[in-house]
């Protein structure tokens, strides 16, 4: 409290009323009409404001309250706005932006060793990953998502430009056993991952660098051991593709004798934070694992039903206490990354695949992509809500376009009604990272046109690719 100690006692009384009544300023005021804080009591807050500070919330409450406790140097203020928490992105390979359709309508293992894995090698170079990682950050922020879980190549490079962009990460360093586009295998992509683990480990608080062992048909037993021991030794979790299709399964048994999670847990591997992709066939027994270990699991539904990998058992794990978080996957097999879709789907599938209207209701979507989430990737401290305290992650939606009115209820309509092109908005730790559409970290015109001069040259070379196995055959 400032002290008036040279005032007279009458003047001093006058200050410390002005003073207690007097509104205290903050970085930045967000006003909207629904405020969607998806904290424990399940708060929905009608003509509401929020106040930031520092990178934090500082306090939220109705408009009159924070008009009347608090002054922005910056304010957003539009009509027909929902204001909740940016949304989570569990699961992406960020810089494969730059392959968005370039093999569709594949088998998983077709699409993965045919046409993916090759183009990787020829064309993921640090450049690449640079462009790709910044074309997604581009399409996320715009559509409201403000963390994203990533797992490719050349990570610092993945880790500097999410810095850039201004958004928040966990950073996983690919470890797999063959040749790639940054190591010649298992060993040498290890190391390095401990290397950028060493440099980016609390250097920026919004990026969290991790490991990220590609699955268990791509590393030995050994390696996938090394890689927990050696991620619980630095303090790190680990983000891997679990369970993805029956092929995963089938190549479990036959190699070790295992179903795939059983296979993971009969070596201690969930043994530290550990996020899990896709886990679209677990047996009874292993979501009983999943949930015992309180392991993270992220469904990409998206993904999944275009890959043909299957319905994940989203309701089935729930019930048994497994954490579910919501995932892109890359634009390469979804084919974008738009986590409003894929709320949508997540409720369909499970509608669906249960006979149950009731499954996965539209709170409980909403939640997988928010709050959840943030707890499947070890974050729900920090994000996911809207309480103080919390990390100033917020995005505005509008519901003033067409396919959004009338409006009855907030939840559904951002569930089943919503998509990216309807976000406002988007703040990260506290900057603005759009503001009524308009992008302010990133030079989108140049990353337009950097990326489609890029494409030319992949096209290129499948065409030269195409004319030269016709001529073979």
């Amino acid at each position: 409290m400032k002290r008036f100690p040279s005032l007279k006692p009458a003047l001093l009384l006058t200050a410390l009323a002005f003073q207690s009544v007097a509104a205290e300023q903050v970085d930045i005021l967000v006003y909207a009409d629904h405020v969607v804080t998806m904290d424990p009591s399940g708060a929905l807050l009608t003509d509401a404001g929020i106040a930031i500070d520092d990178g934090i919330i500082v306090d939220l409450g109705s408009r009159k309250f924070i008009e009347s406790n608090y002054t922005g140097r910056d304010v957003l203020d539009d009509k027909s706005r929902i204001a909740l928490p940016g949304l989570i992105n569990g699961h992406s390979h960020a810089a494969l932006s730059l392959f968005r359709g370039i093999a569709d309508d594949l088998a998983l293992f077709d699409w993965l060793n045919d046409y993916i894995f090759p183009a990787e090698n020829q064309f993921a170079d640090r450049e690449f990953v640079r462009l790709g990682t910044e074309l997604a950050c581009w399409e996320m922020i715009r559509g409201g998502t403000t963390t994203f879980v990533d797992m490719y190549y050349f990570p610092d490079t993945v880790a500097e430009t999410v810095e850039r962009c201004g958004m928040r990460a966990l950073v996983a360093a690919t470890i797999i056993d063959k040749e790639s586009p940054d190591s010649d295998g298992a060993e040498q992509s290890l190391r390095q991952g401990v290397e950028f683990i060493k440099r980016w480990k609390n250097r920026n608080p919004r990026i969290t660098p991790i490991l990220g062992p590609h699955a268990n048909f791509t590393l030995s037993e050994k390696q996938l051991r090394d890689t927990r021991t050696t991620a619980n030794q630095l303090g790190v979790g680990i983000s891997v593709h679990v369970s993805e299709s029956k092929f995963m399964n089938e190549y479990s048994i036959e190699k070790f004798g295992k179903t795939n999670i059983a296979m993971f847990e009969s070596i201690d591997f969930f043994d530290g934070p550990t996020i899990t992709a896709h886990v679209v066939w677990p047996t009874d027994e292993e979501i009983e694992i999943l949930a015992r270990r309180n392991v993270g699991v992220i469904h990409n539904p998206n993904s999944n039903m275009k890959l043909a990998a299957g319905i994940a058992p989203i309701t089935k794990m729930i019930e048994a206490g497994v954490t579910i978080g919501l995932g892109t996957d890359s634009t390469a097999s979804n084919n974008d990354l738009d986590m409003w879709e894929e709320m949508n789907l997540a409720a369909l599938l499970q509608k669906a695949a249960t006979l149950d209207p009731q499954a996965l209701p539209a709170k409980k979507a909403l939640a997988l992509a928010t709050i959840e989430g943030a707890k499947a990737i070890g974050l729900d401290d920090k994000i996911g809500s809207l309480s103080p305290g919390k990390r100033a992650d917020v995005i505005l939606v509008s519901y003033d376009n067409v396919h959004q009115l009338p409006m009855y209820d907030v939840i559904s309509h951002l569930v089943y009604v919503t998509d990216q092109q309807d976000v406002r908005s988007t703040i990260v730790d506290g900057k603005v990272l759009m503001r009524n559409l308009e992008v302010l970290t990133i030079d989108t015109d140049r990353v337009a046109h950097e990326s489609k001069l890029k494409a030319e040259q992949i096209r290129e070379s499948i065409i030269s690719k195409a004319r030269n196995r016709e001529v073979t055959q």
